[in-house]
């Protein structure tokens, strides 16, 4: 059976005793890119409204609406969504906070769609920071008309749209035949330019033609109209930091790393830190850690740590670094680097796969171009391919402590590294394998002359753990 596209559109307006960043925090950094990372969820937006004109919001007119692109209406009556509609999946704080909201939830079929050629994907990262205007416009429709209505669509209405300033898409979709219990009624979504002509000599021919006066007469039994502003994108990735998160944990239990909020860091920045993972385009699994500025916009440093290590082995940089106010500015990124954990796929580890996995870690957090990344060892190898294959996706780079090229003799001093940690056979308290003792205490060796590996402060550090 031929799949059914449409949407789930759904309005929100918080109840007074609901903390605005409690909403944002769960709306952005768990309800979302829970949604986004199924893989018949094409898209996802937030919208606020912009038609209030000085009004209250309520629950009759709310102020917050979403949309989700669905490749198959018929995938959210399956259990890999419905799932996440109930424990153990939504966690406590989902049902918490969502008890505080008037949430009104529908569900449309696609009909047809026409667009502008100065259309442009919002969910593509390239047009991050992009903004646009919808206009919903619901119509519920009098018995055997719906022919005259598509036929005013097609031949009228749409057309005149488009030639309103800033138009860019109309998209119309019916009630879902998923919900049979619902009322049947039509949603048109018309989408603009920041700048358009609404409400404009262009878009009052529009609204004022005698066919449309005889649709609104004789055809509809009722109309409701919406205006919105586009407000945030969903992505697969947590990435929403503030300085008022709540510290949280997700709960899915067939999850391979748990997303987790914290309120504080390490670093003692104010605004928290998130923990999450992303899936390459090859379905492996990559743990990253964001943390810096509240600013969804704020310059993105991304840091790529070396082989043996973890990215905690960056905190006291980040600590001296964020000390300085003006780099307070910054959003960091640190990560798992592929092959850290058993699952990392069937491909050859490449250093040109490793600086792709960079690459999908900035999409997944809607980052059209990083700042700087910083690489050490086989870290600053793989800014250094970064760079080089994709100069578009990075402002600066600095590459420490490495080469183009793996010298002769490499190979070898490897295989000998292997094999220490085989024979030591450690394991973390998880359950993975992990290089030991006996390899750790070589390779800082190796990296600290022995006035500074004896070093209180380097100590306190303690580079030397068995990871």
């Amino acid at each position: 059976m031929a799949p059914t596209p449409g949407i789930l559109y759904v309005t929100m307006q918080p109840k007074p005793g609901l903390p605005e960043e409690q909403f944002h925090d769960w709306y952005n950094n768990e309800h979302g890119p829970t949604r986004l990372r199924l893989d018949f969820c094409e898209n996802g937006f937030r919208y606020r409204a912009s038609d209030l004109e000085g009004e209250k919001p309520s629950q009759s007119k709310p102020e917050w609406m979403a949309i989700y692109d669905i490749t198959d209406m018929a995938e959210l009556t399956k259990e890999t969504y419905l799932r996440l509609r109930g424990p153990p999946v939504k966690t406590q704080r989902e049902a918490d906070t969502m008890a505080q909201i008037h949430v009104d939830r529908k569900l449309y079929e696609f009909i047809e769609s026409r667009e502008s050629k100065e259309f442009k994907r919002l969910e593509l990262v390239e047009n991050e920071g992009r903004g646009n205007v919808i206009v919903a416009v619901f119509l519920d429709v009098n018995e055997g008309m719906t022919d005259q209505l598509d036929r005013w669509y097609k031949e009228e209405h749409i057309d005149m749209l488009s030639k309103v300033p800033g138009w860019l898409r109309t998209r119309r979709f019916v009630t879902s035949s998923i919900d049979p219990k619902a009322p049947k009624e039509y949603l048109a979504l018309h989408e603009y330019a920041p700048e358009n002509g609404l409400g404009g000599p262009e878009f009052q021919a529009v609204t004022s033609t005698p066919w449309t006066q005889e649709i609104m007469t004789k055809v509809v039994k009722d109309k409701r109209r919406r205006v919105y502003d586009l407000y945030y994108t969903f992505g697969p990735a947590p990435r929403h930091l503030s300085p008022k998160l709540s510290d949280w944990t997700s709960t899915d239990p067939t999850s391979p790393f748990l997303t987790k909020i914290h309120s504080t860091t390490p670093t003692d920045l104010p605004t928290g830190a998130i923990e999450s993972h992303i899936t390459t385009p090859d379905g492996i699994i990559i743990p990253y850690i964001l943390t810096g500025s509240s600013s969804p916009s704020a310059p993105l440093i991304v840091l790529s740590n070396s082989i043996l290590t973890t990215p905690t082995i960056w905190d006291p940089f980040l600590t001296s670094f964020f000390s300085i106010p003006s780099n307070q500015k910054y959003r960091v990124l640190r990560y798992f680097k592929r092959g850290r954990f058993p699952d990392c796929g069937t491909q050859p580890i490449t250093i040109d796969v490793l600086a792709a996995d960079i690459i999908a870690l900035l999409d997944a957090l809607r980052v059209p171009k990083a700042a700087a990344v910083i690489g050490v060892s086989l870290g600053g190898c793989t800014t250094l391919n970064l760079a080089l294959t994709h100069p578009d996706r990075l402002e600066n780079f600095i590459s420490c402590d490495t080469s183009a090229a793996s010298p002769p003799g490499n190979a070898k001093a490897w295989g000998e590294r292997i094999a220490i940690a085989s024979s030591e056979a450690a394991i973390s308290p998880s359950g993975l394998p992990i290089v030991g003792q006996t390899l750790a205490e070589k390779t800082t060796r190796r990296w600290f002359v022995p006035e500074s590996y004896s070093h209180p402060g380097l100590t306190t550090f303690s580079p030397r753990k068995p990871n």
